[in-house]
């Protein structure tokens, strides 16, 4: 329920603010950290955006009042959303590039131009969002709709799943767009847990809940990742200039892997990443292959098990509380390269990596580092945290993050959309890695600092993971 109350700001006279602004949210808009979220829809056909405005103020301003707000503190230096005006053409740029070049040629300048908007900052005076119309041809498209909105709206899966209640299936408008289900690997009958086996589980688990969060804390304060390839451990690498590549792989073939070594899809993909990220590593510098490397592995903390529609979102009071940034983060290390991966049994990091994974989320490590997220704010303020939150991001190599679109073609405004991505920028940080599900395909979209990382090589090895994983897991059937 969203909480009114009159205070003068800035000498103004008073106005309604409707809702604080969450902590989280105060985090990613601080002096520290300003951090965003860059969504790409690439469509089949050349972009008609006639329809722009009318589908800004009929369905994404209602669906949730942030995207009408602005921030600003009151006179205790609380911050509130403030509800304004919002004109949609004043969120709207339509970029300008060289007319009749080839779609290889586009490429660059969508590149650069990705790169440009990720460094700029969101104006303040106005509602923390913008939509780039991009329409000229690219290798992956005949036009792009570039979203960029602030993550103190909320976190990805909240404002993924606002751009997806703009959106409609291709086949039948009239029916949901669906997602796939949440579904936990199969067990083997000796694993299956037993009376007898409760109290090991719950040593284990109150150990691993000890290790992971000191060392979480190590990691957050001063223990720092080795400078590596991938991690220049510079000071500012959040305003630095960025590459944003992406690659897509076959769903059919990761659930392939999937079923043969009776994992999820998770495990797959982040052993994919993580081989990719050491074999990258060794191509670049023989020495640091193995060099300590941490991936910070964002997971989402709701009790829901899919995206909300646009009504839902409005209308119902569950789905308004599941908004706003509600994840946290597992520091994994890296997996090292050894000979067997590259020559025997790539699978291997499958399998480590799953392990690593899944003995963290059998603590409690996540929930304390919540809670000492909040103990720091209340008794040093929001500043201080987003200070540590930084510290956490900068001492780590990597992000990891994933979600799941849908299974149907959708279309927006009955434009077919080919592909979608999404990257989260100014994160102190010289790599990240998402992932997004669409139809039959995994879309990962890469973002690396300029100069340091190559993204055609970072690409390359990416896709030679795959193929390694790919080819030992078929004939290992």
């Amino acid at each position: 329920m969203d909480m009114a109350l009159k205070v003068k700001v800035g000498g103004m006279e008073d106005v309604e603010l409707s809702e604080p602004v969450s902590p989280t949210g105060q985090y990613f808009n601080s002096s520290v950290l300003c951090v965003s979220v860059i969504g790409v829809l690439e469509f089949d056909n050349p972009i008609d955006d006639s329809s722009s405005i009318a589908l800004i103020n009929d369905v994404f301003l209602p669906i949730n009042t942030r995207f009408s707000s602005i921030m600003v503190e009151d006179k205790d230096g609380e911050k509130h959303w403030k509800r304004v005006e919002v004109k949609g053409e004043d969120h709207i740029v339509v970029p300008r590039f060289p007319e009749g070049l080839s779609p290889e040629s586009y490429d660059q300048y969508f590149n650069d131009y990705l790169s440009k908007i990720a460094m700029d900052s969101l104006p303040q005076t106005r509602p923390l969002w913008e939509i780039h119309i991009v329409k000229y041809p690219t290798s992956n498209a005949s036009g792009s709709l570039v979203f960029k909105l602030h993550h103190a709206l909320g976190d990805g899966f909240s404002l993924m799943g606002a751009l997806l209640s703009c959106l409609q299936r291709a086949d039948n408008p009239s029916l949901p767009l669906t997602f796939p289900s949440f579904q936990k690997a199969p067990k083997p009958d000796n694993e299956i847990k037993s009376l007898i086996s409760i109290v090991p589980h719950a040593f284990s688990s109150a150990l691993n809940t000890v290790l992971d969060f000191g060392w979480s804390i190590l990691k957050s304060s001063f223990l720092e990742d080795s400078r590596t390839p991938i991690r220049s451990g510079e000071e500012g690498v959040e305003f630095r200039p960025i590459n944003i590549m992406t690659m897509t792989f076959s769903l059919d073939k990761i659930k392939q892997i999937k079923s043969i070594l009776q994992v999820t899809i998770n495990d797959v993909v982040t052993g994919m990443i993580f081989l990719g990220t050491r074999l990258y590593m060794e191509a670049t510098s023989e020495e640091a292959r193995n060099a300590r490397s941490t991936a910070l592995v964002l997971l989402n903390t709701r009790s829901i098990g899919g995206y909300k529609s646009v009504d839902e979102m409005v209308q119902n009071q569950e789905a308004q509380i599941q908004w706003g940034n509600k994840f946290g983060f597992l520091h994994v290390s890296i997996p090292e390269l050894h000979q067997y991966e590259r020559s025997l049994d790539p699978l291997k990091f499958v399998h480590e990596a799953r392990d690593i994974i899944k003995r963290k989320r059998n603590s409690s490590a996540v929930y304390l580092t919540g809670k000492l997220l909040e103990f720091v704010r209340r008794y040093r303020g929001p500043e201080a945290t987003a200070e540590y939150i930084h510290s956490t991001l900068k001492n780590s190599s990597m992000t990891v993050s994933n979600m799941i679109g849908p299974l149907e073609k959708m279309t927006l405004a009955n434009q077919p959309v080919k592909g979608l991505y999404f990257m989260v920028v100014n994160i102190p940080q010289s790599l990240t890695v998402t992932m997004m599900s669409y139809m039959d395909q995994l879309r990962v979209a890469v973002g690396t600092e300029k100069d340091l990382i190559d993204p055609v090589k970072f690409k390359n090895c990416t896709e030679q993971a795959f193929s390694m994983m790919f080819n030992v897991a078929v004939k290992s059937k």
